[in-house]
């Protein structure tokens, strides 16, 4: 292992030339002022072991400069390519998702005839087949959807303009508690700063952050909420927190991945794209997504988005 002495050694050694030149400098002036004498050839051989010494060094430094401008411009076409392939595979899922919806369509309508005109005719077994065809095609509708917003998450042009997050949660918050009367719901939340970004987006993102609090709640009698935030460097910190079930940290990289889930299909219904578009959507915004929990301890989810300061 290097020691920082040497390390600073050697990236100072070049000065010693130039230290040495300047007290032969000194010295030749001070012989002349009290006439003493002064081998001008020493002198003249220290200037040319300088000048070789400066040149050597700043050859050195034009080499490196000019590497990471050749480095810069190779990741900068790699940047390209990538863009490129992950646009063209957006596309593609794109076009593939919305190309499946007819045949799940045909496959699911013709499945509730079967149930519906020839139920007599079918015996047990019979109709239970059809309902796991049309319960797997429910789930690939519901698959399908999910990748399309993804891919708009990612195409949709965004219109920036001053948002209301707290009317942006009361009325996805409102929504979602419609599709579950059956629950005791609640939500806590602090007033909230106004933020510069896109209305639709930013609302699906705050939909599916709810939507997946509330899915999670699920198991207890009483489900909390609570919503709040913080101010960070250059930045509002949004959290959205639970008394779920929460999950292992260990796991916690997994969270945002696209179809990665923690809990089974069996537990909990889903996809595992909701919290892949939202990782994309606030990227988008220039923010950033992360989340902490603990096993039947609950989970906060945050999410970052920069300070204007001209909206406030």
């Amino acid at each position: 292992m290097v020691s920082s002495s040497s390390v600073w050694f050697k990236k100072r050694i070049w000065v010693a030339p130039i230290l040495l030149a300047a007290i032969l400098i000194t010295v030749q002036v001070l012989a002349t002022i009290f006439g003493l004498s002064f081998y001008r050839n020493y002198f003249y051989l220290v200037m040319i072991v300088f000048v070789v010494v400066l040149v050597a060094f700043l050859s050195e430094r034009v080499e490196k400069v000019r590497s990471l401008n050749q480095l810069n411009e190779e990741l900068e076409e790699e940047r390209k390519k990538l863009e490129a392939a992950n646009q063209e595979l957006e596309s593609f899922a794109y076009s593939v998702s919305h190309d499946l919806r007819v045949p799940l369509r045909a496959i699911d309508g013709f499945s509730r005839i079967l149930v519906e005109d020839y139920e007599e005719n079918l015996d047990e077994e019979g109709k239970r087949l059809i309902n796991i065809i049309r319960e797997n095609t429910k789930k690939m509708s519901q698959l399908i959807d999910d990748i399309l917003q993804l891919s708009r998450a990612s195409r949709q042009e965004m219109n920036l303009t001053k948002l209301d997050l707290e009317s942006l949660f009361q009325s996805a918050f409102k929504e979602l508690e419609q599709s579950h009367p059956d629950r005791d719901i609640r939500l806590e939340m602090e007033p909230l700063p106004p933020v510069y970004g896109d209305r639709t987006l930013l609302g699906q993102v705050i939909s599916n952050l709810l939507a997946n609090s509330i899915k999670f709640t699920s198991p207890r009698k009483t489900a909390l909420i609570n919503v709040g935030f913080q101010v960070g460097k250059n930045e509002y910190i949004y959290h959205v927190q639970d008394n779920g079930v929460g999950f292992n940290m260990k796991y916690s990289g997994k969270l945002f991945g696209l179809f990665q889930r923690l809990h089974g299909q069996d537990e909990f219904e889903g996809t595992g794209v909701g919290l892949s578009i939202v990782q994309r959507i606030i990227r988008r915004h220039g923010g950033n997504v992360w989340a902490e929990g603990k096993v039947d301890e609950g989970a906060t989810f945050y999410f970052s988005l920069p300070i204007r300061n001209d909206i406030n």
